[in-house]
């Protein structure tokens, strides 16, 4: 391999590319809030640490992104297997919103974050990471593999992935953070 680049070639040769720019992936839980970003070229989403849930975290989450310059945020929409939306979906499009209004002009993005935990936990336990350890850091996983699928989906289909948060359109405002059905 000679070097690494941000594009690749579909079948038909046409090249695919990711826009340029930090981003932050989000993992929004009841009790914890996985945060990661990638790289300025957008080829490796990183872990970058877990933000409790709460009074905060959208005033901690808009720091992390001013201190990473990031272009973008990234945040997981849970669905059901089917696709369907259930409370958290909802939960997680109030926090979006939330979001996008303290972050502003930077734009959020929900992406489908369907069987994340279950590969962040996977991918934990099979590095070796277990038990209280494993709690401690799976929503930042979680946070990297719903950045790094962004990424992925954005280089291969050459558009940006999910749906864009405008403000204004999430549910009402709770102040809860969202629950992820599978928690």
């Amino acid at each position: 391999m000679e070097g690494v680049s941000t594009s690749a070639e579909d079948d038909a040769g046409t090249e695919r590319t990711v826009r340029p720019g930090r981003r932050l992936g989000v993992d929004v839980g009841a009790v914890r809030i996985g945060v990661a970003v990638c790289d300025p070229d957008g080829m490796l989403a990183t872990p970058v640490e877990t933000v409790s849930a709460g009074d905060g975290d959208l005033a901690r989450l808009a720091e992390l992104a001013a201190e990473y310059a990031v272009v973008e945020t990234v945040l997981g929409l849970p669905r059901s297997l089917s696709g369907a939306e259930g409370p958290a979906a909802a939960k997680a499009r109030a926090f979006a919103d939330r979001l996008a209004g303290k972050i502003q002009p930077i734009p959020v993005r929900l992406v489908d974050e369907r069987l994340t935990t279950v590969t962040a936990t996977r991918g934990l336990r099979e590095s070796g990471v277990r038990g209280r350890k494993s709690r401690a850091v799976v929503d930042q996983a979680a946070a990297v593999v719903i950045l790094q699928n962004a990424l992925d989906t954005e280089r291969a289909s050459g558009r940006p992935p999910g749906t864009l948060v405008g403000l204004g359109q999430g549910s009402a405002d709770d102040g809860a953070a969202p629950v992820k059905e599978s928690e």
